[in-house]
Protein backbone atom coordinates (compact mmCIF):
# COMPACT_ATOMS: atom_id res chain seq x y z
CA UNK A 1 0.00 0.00 0.00
CA UNK A 2 0.99 3.64 -0.43
CA UNK A 3 0.38 5.68 2.72
CA UNK A 4 -0.75 9.29 2.62
CA UNK A 5 -0.59 10.48 6.23
CA UNK A 6 2.86 10.08 7.74
CA UNK A 7 3.90 10.58 11.35
CA UNK A 8 7.61 10.98 12.13
CA UNK A 9 8.24 10.03 15.74
CA UNK A 10 12.03 10.31 15.51
CA UNK A 11 13.33 13.78 16.39
CA UNK A 12 16.66 13.24 14.63
CA UNK A 13 14.81 12.80 11.34
CA UNK A 14 12.42 15.65 12.14
CA UNK A 15 15.27 18.03 12.94
CA UNK A 16 17.17 17.47 9.69
CA UNK A 17 16.08 20.01 7.05
CA UNK A 18 17.05 17.83 4.08
CA UNK A 19 15.06 14.85 5.33
CA UNK A 20 12.11 16.96 6.38
CA UNK A 21 11.90 18.60 2.96
CA UNK A 22 12.29 15.27 1.15
CA UNK A 23 9.44 13.70 3.11
CA UNK A 24 7.11 16.69 2.68
CA UNK A 25 7.74 16.67 -1.06
CA UNK A 26 6.47 13.08 -1.28
CA UNK A 27 3.96 13.21 1.59
CA UNK A 28 2.65 16.74 2.24
CA UNK A 29 0.41 15.47 5.05
CA UNK A 30 3.22 14.63 7.48
CA UNK A 31 3.60 15.40 11.17
CA UNK A 32 6.87 15.62 13.06
CA UNK A 33 8.00 15.15 16.65
CA UNK A 34 10.40 18.01 17.36
CA UNK A 35 10.95 17.21 21.04
CA UNK A 36 14.43 15.65 21.49
CA UNK A 37 13.41 13.17 24.19
CA UNK A 38 12.35 9.73 22.99
CA UNK A 39 8.53 9.49 23.09
CA UNK A 40 6.66 7.29 25.51
CA UNK A 41 4.11 4.74 24.35
CA UNK A 42 1.31 7.22 25.10
CA UNK A 43 3.04 9.93 23.07
CA UNK A 44 3.51 7.50 20.18
CA UNK A 45 -0.19 6.65 20.24
CA UNK A 46 -1.22 10.32 20.38
CA UNK A 47 0.95 11.38 17.44
CA UNK A 48 0.10 8.43 15.20
CA UNK A 49 -3.60 8.18 16.00
CA UNK A 50 -4.76 9.28 12.54
CA UNK A 51 -1.66 8.25 10.58
CA UNK A 52 -1.48 5.36 8.12
CA UNK A 53 2.33 5.47 7.90
CA UNK A 54 5.16 6.17 10.34
CA UNK A 55 8.88 6.80 10.30
CA UNK A 56 10.60 5.63 13.47
CA UNK A 57 14.06 5.37 14.94
CA UNK A 58 14.48 3.72 18.34
CA UNK A 59 11.02 4.60 19.64
CA UNK A 60 8.88 1.93 21.36
CA UNK A 61 6.84 -0.05 18.83
CA UNK A 62 5.03 -2.42 21.15
CA UNK A 63 1.85 -4.47 21.18
CA UNK A 64 0.17 -1.75 23.24
CA UNK A 65 1.14 0.95 20.76
CA UNK A 66 0.10 -0.99 17.67
CA UNK A 67 -3.17 -2.19 19.18
CA UNK A 68 -4.15 1.45 19.69
CA UNK A 69 -3.35 2.41 16.08
CA UNK A 70 -5.79 0.57 13.77
CA UNK A 71 -5.13 3.03 10.92
CA UNK A 72 -1.38 2.36 10.84
CA UNK A 73 -0.41 0.16 7.90
CA UNK A 74 3.30 0.71 7.27
CA UNK A 75 6.47 1.70 9.15
CA UNK A 76 9.72 2.96 7.65
CA UNK A 77 12.77 2.40 9.86
CA UNK A 78 15.56 4.97 10.23
CA UNK A 79 18.83 3.34 11.28
CA UNK A 80 19.65 -0.29 11.91
CA UNK A 81 18.82 -0.93 15.57
CA UNK A 82 15.59 -2.89 16.03
CA UNK A 83 15.83 -3.44 19.80
CA UNK A 84 12.60 -1.53 20.52
CA UNK A 85 10.40 -3.23 17.92
CA UNK A 86 8.01 -6.04 18.80
CA UNK A 87 8.12 -8.13 15.62
CA UNK A 88 5.40 -10.46 16.86
CA UNK A 89 3.12 -7.44 17.22
CA UNK A 90 4.02 -6.23 13.71
CA UNK A 91 3.02 -9.63 12.34
CA UNK A 92 -0.15 -9.78 14.41
CA UNK A 93 -1.37 -6.41 13.15
CA UNK A 94 -0.16 -7.06 9.59
CA UNK A 95 1.89 -3.88 9.47
CA UNK A 96 4.38 -3.62 6.62
CA UNK A 97 7.96 -2.87 7.64
CA UNK A 98 10.48 -1.01 5.48
CA UNK A 99 14.10 -1.54 6.47
CA UNK A 100 17.47 -1.23 4.74
CA UNK A 101 20.47 -2.87 6.37
CA UNK A 102 23.87 -1.22 6.61
CA UNK A 103 22.87 2.39 6.11
CA UNK A 104 25.26 3.59 8.84
CA UNK A 105 28.09 1.15 8.16
CA UNK A 106 30.71 3.66 6.98
CA UNK A 107 30.12 6.09 9.83
CA UNK A 108 30.39 3.35 12.46
CA UNK A 109 33.45 1.81 10.79
CA UNK A 110 35.22 5.17 10.69
CA UNK A 111 34.59 5.71 14.40
CA UNK A 112 35.94 2.21 15.05
CA UNK A 113 39.13 3.04 13.18
CA UNK A 114 39.43 6.30 15.10
CA UNK A 115 39.17 4.37 18.35
CA UNK A 116 41.85 1.88 17.31
CA UNK A 117 44.47 4.52 16.66
CA UNK A 118 43.55 6.65 19.67
CA UNK A 119 43.79 3.70 22.07
CA UNK A 120 47.03 2.28 20.67
CA UNK A 121 48.70 5.71 20.94
CA UNK A 122 47.42 6.37 24.51
CA UNK A 123 45.57 9.49 23.38
CA UNK A 124 42.95 9.27 26.14
CA UNK A 125 45.13 8.82 29.26
CA UNK A 126 47.63 11.40 28.02
CA UNK A 127 44.85 13.88 27.36
CA UNK A 128 43.39 13.23 30.82
CA UNK A 129 46.82 13.79 32.40
CA UNK A 130 47.39 17.03 30.47
CA UNK A 131 43.96 18.35 31.45
CA UNK A 132 44.78 17.56 35.09
CA UNK A 133 47.97 19.63 34.88
CA UNK A 134 50.22 16.63 35.34
CA UNK A 135 52.59 17.62 32.48
CA UNK A 136 53.07 14.03 31.24
CA UNK A 137 56.12 13.11 29.25
CA UNK A 138 56.17 11.03 26.09
CA UNK A 139 54.57 7.59 26.35
CA UNK A 140 55.48 4.83 23.95
CA UNK A 141 52.46 3.48 22.09
CA UNK A 142 51.87 1.07 19.23
CA UNK A 143 51.07 1.58 15.59
CA UNK A 144 47.98 0.11 14.00
CA UNK A 145 50.00 -1.05 11.02
CA UNK A 146 50.77 -4.74 11.26
CA UNK A 147 48.63 -5.39 14.35
CA UNK A 148 46.45 -8.47 14.75
CA UNK A 149 42.89 -7.14 14.65
CA UNK A 150 39.97 -9.33 15.64
CA UNK A 151 36.48 -8.58 14.36
CA UNK A 152 33.53 -10.21 16.09
CA UNK A 153 30.76 -9.99 13.53
CA UNK A 154 31.48 -9.49 9.83
CA UNK A 155 28.18 -8.12 8.60
CA UNK A 156 27.81 -4.71 7.00
CA UNK A 157 29.89 -2.78 9.54
CA UNK A 158 32.47 -5.53 10.01
CA UNK A 159 33.07 -5.71 6.26
CA UNK A 160 33.50 -1.94 6.13
CA UNK A 161 36.07 -2.12 8.94
CA UNK A 162 37.99 -4.70 6.89
CA UNK A 163 37.98 -2.34 3.92
CA UNK A 164 39.23 0.61 5.97
CA UNK A 165 42.02 -1.50 7.50
CA UNK A 166 43.54 -2.50 4.15
CA UNK A 167 46.19 0.28 4.08
CA UNK A 168 47.39 -0.79 7.53
CA UNK A 169 48.38 -4.33 6.51
CA UNK A 170 46.87 -5.86 9.62
CA UNK A 171 46.34 -9.54 10.18
CA UNK A 172 42.57 -9.67 10.38
CA UNK A 173 40.81 -12.44 12.28
CA UNK A 174 37.03 -12.79 12.11
CA UNK A 175 34.51 -14.77 14.07
CA UNK A 176 30.91 -14.84 12.86
CA UNK A 177 28.06 -17.33 13.03
CA UNK A 178 27.63 -16.73 9.28
CA UNK A 179 30.21 -17.95 6.79
CA UNK A 180 31.32 -15.19 4.43
CA UNK A 181 33.88 -17.43 2.75
CA UNK A 182 34.07 -15.53 -0.54
CA UNK A 183 34.52 -12.20 1.25
CA UNK A 184 37.22 -13.69 3.45
CA UNK A 185 39.13 -15.04 0.44
CA UNK A 186 38.87 -11.80 -1.51
CA UNK A 187 40.06 -9.66 1.41
CA UNK A 188 42.70 -11.85 3.02
CA UNK A 189 40.63 -12.35 6.19
CA UNK A 190 41.14 -15.40 8.41
CA UNK A 191 37.99 -16.92 9.94
CA UNK A 192 38.69 -18.32 13.42
CA UNK A 193 36.82 -19.76 16.37
CA UNK A 194 35.60 -17.52 19.16
CA UNK A 195 38.30 -18.93 21.44
CA UNK A 196 41.06 -18.09 18.97
CA UNK A 197 39.64 -14.61 18.38
CA UNK A 198 39.73 -13.93 22.11
CA UNK A 199 43.22 -15.35 22.58
CA UNK A 200 45.02 -13.67 19.67
CA UNK A 201 43.47 -10.23 19.09
CA UNK A 202 45.62 -7.23 19.91
CA UNK A 203 42.66 -5.08 18.94
CA UNK A 204 39.20 -6.63 19.25
CA UNK A 205 36.20 -4.81 17.81
CA UNK A 206 32.59 -5.93 18.27
CA UNK A 207 29.95 -5.70 15.53
CA UNK A 208 27.17 -8.05 16.58
CA UNK A 209 23.44 -7.50 17.20
CA UNK A 210 22.00 -7.46 20.69
CA UNK A 211 20.23 -10.78 21.11
CA UNK A 212 19.67 -13.35 23.83
CA UNK A 213 22.88 -15.02 22.66
CA UNK A 214 25.05 -11.89 22.87
CA UNK A 215 23.75 -10.13 25.99
CA UNK A 216 26.52 -10.26 28.62
CA UNK A 217 28.55 -12.49 26.30
CA UNK A 218 31.73 -10.69 27.30
CA UNK A 219 31.47 -11.43 30.99
CA UNK A 220 34.28 -11.61 33.55
CA UNK A 221 35.40 -15.06 32.37
CA UNK A 222 35.67 -14.03 28.71
CA UNK A 223 37.34 -10.70 29.51
CA UNK A 224 39.91 -12.56 31.61
CA UNK A 225 40.94 -14.51 28.50
CA UNK A 226 41.82 -11.40 26.50
CA UNK A 227 45.46 -10.47 26.11
CA UNK A 228 46.47 -7.91 28.76
CA UNK A 229 47.67 -5.62 25.96
CA UNK A 230 44.36 -5.91 24.07
CA UNK A 231 42.26 -2.91 23.08
CA UNK A 232 38.54 -3.75 23.27
CA UNK A 233 36.17 -1.70 21.11
CA UNK A 234 32.38 -1.75 21.18
CA UNK A 235 30.41 0.34 18.69
CA UNK A 236 27.48 -2.05 18.27
CA UNK A 237 25.18 -2.33 21.30
CA UNK A 238 25.40 -1.89 25.05
CA UNK A 239 24.86 -4.87 27.31
CA UNK A 240 27.06 -7.20 25.26
CA UNK A 241 30.04 -6.48 27.52
CA UNK A 242 29.59 -6.74 31.29
CA UNK A 243 30.45 -3.23 32.44
CA UNK A 244 31.31 -4.18 36.03
CA UNK A 245 33.77 -6.80 34.81
CA UNK A 246 35.25 -4.37 32.31
CA UNK A 247 35.73 -1.79 35.06
CA UNK A 248 37.68 -4.32 37.14
CA UNK A 249 39.90 -5.35 34.21
CA UNK A 250 40.79 -1.77 33.30
CA UNK A 251 41.23 -0.56 36.88
CA UNK A 252 43.66 -3.39 37.63
CA UNK A 253 45.59 -2.81 34.37
CA UNK A 254 44.69 -6.27 33.08
CA UNK A 255 43.46 -4.77 29.82
CA UNK A 256 45.27 -2.06 27.89
CA UNK A 257 42.26 0.03 26.94
CA UNK A 258 38.59 0.00 26.04
CA UNK A 259 36.71 2.25 23.66
CA UNK A 260 32.92 2.23 23.89
CA UNK A 261 30.25 4.14 22.02
CA UNK A 262 27.40 2.15 23.56
CA UNK A 263 26.35 1.24 27.08
CA UNK A 264 23.75 -0.90 28.83
CA UNK A 265 21.93 2.23 29.98
CA UNK A 266 21.99 5.34 27.81
CA UNK A 267 22.79 8.08 28.50
CA UNK A 268 25.56 6.21 30.28
CA UNK A 269 25.63 6.41 34.08
CA UNK A 270 28.58 4.13 34.85
CA UNK A 271 30.83 6.99 35.93
CA UNK A 272 33.45 4.78 37.58
CA UNK A 273 34.06 3.07 34.25
CA UNK A 274 33.80 6.20 32.14
CA UNK A 275 36.29 8.10 34.30
CA UNK A 276 39.05 5.50 34.06
CA UNK A 277 41.94 7.00 32.06
CA UNK A 278 42.17 3.98 29.76
CA UNK A 279 38.47 4.14 28.93
CA UNK A 280 37.59 6.19 25.84
CA UNK A 281 33.84 6.66 25.50
CA UNK A 282 31.30 8.57 23.46
CA UNK A 283 27.50 8.90 23.71
CA UNK A 284 26.36 6.57 20.89
CA UNK A 285 27.66 8.71 18.04
CA UNK A 286 28.56 5.86 15.68
CA UNK A 287 25.96 6.86 13.09
CA UNK A 288 26.06 10.55 13.94
CA UNK A 289 27.47 12.01 10.76
CA UNK A 290 25.50 14.26 8.48
CA UNK A 291 26.13 11.92 5.57
CA UNK A 292 24.94 8.84 7.44
CA UNK A 293 21.83 10.58 8.76
CA UNK A 294 20.74 11.52 5.25
CA UNK A 295 21.29 7.98 3.98
CA UNK A 296 19.38 6.50 6.93
CA UNK A 297 16.55 8.99 6.63
CA UNK A 298 16.11 8.52 2.89
CA UNK A 299 16.05 4.76 3.44
CA UNK A 300 13.22 5.27 5.95
CA UNK A 301 11.26 7.32 3.42
CA UNK A 302 11.79 4.63 0.80
CA UNK A 303 10.68 2.08 3.37
CA UNK A 304 7.17 3.49 3.28
CA UNK A 305 6.74 1.92 -0.16
CA UNK A 306 9.61 -0.61 -0.30
CA UNK A 307 8.54 -2.91 2.50
CA UNK A 308 7.30 -6.34 3.47
CA UNK A 309 5.41 -8.23 6.11
CA UNK A 310 7.75 -9.47 8.83
CA UNK A 311 8.15 -13.23 8.64
CA UNK A 312 8.37 -15.55 11.66
CA UNK A 313 11.99 -15.79 12.76
CA UNK A 314 13.06 -12.87 10.59
CA UNK A 315 15.81 -10.69 12.04
CA UNK A 316 17.21 -7.36 10.95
Amino acid sequence: MTPTKIGVTNSLFAGHPVLRAALLERYPDSTFRDIPQRPTEDEMIAQLADRDGAIIGMEPVTERVLAALPNLKVIGKMGIGCDTLDFDALRKHKILFGYRAGTNRLAVAELTLCYMIAALRWVMPLNVAMRAGERPRMRLGKGLTGRTVGIHGCGNVGKEVVRLLKPFNCEILVYDIENYAEFYRENGVTPVSFDELIARSEVLTLHVPKTAATIDLYDAKVLARLRPDCVLINTCRGGIVNEDALTERLASNKLAAACFDVFGVEPATVDTLINLPTMLSSPHIGAATDEARIVMGMAAIDGLTENQLVRPGQTF
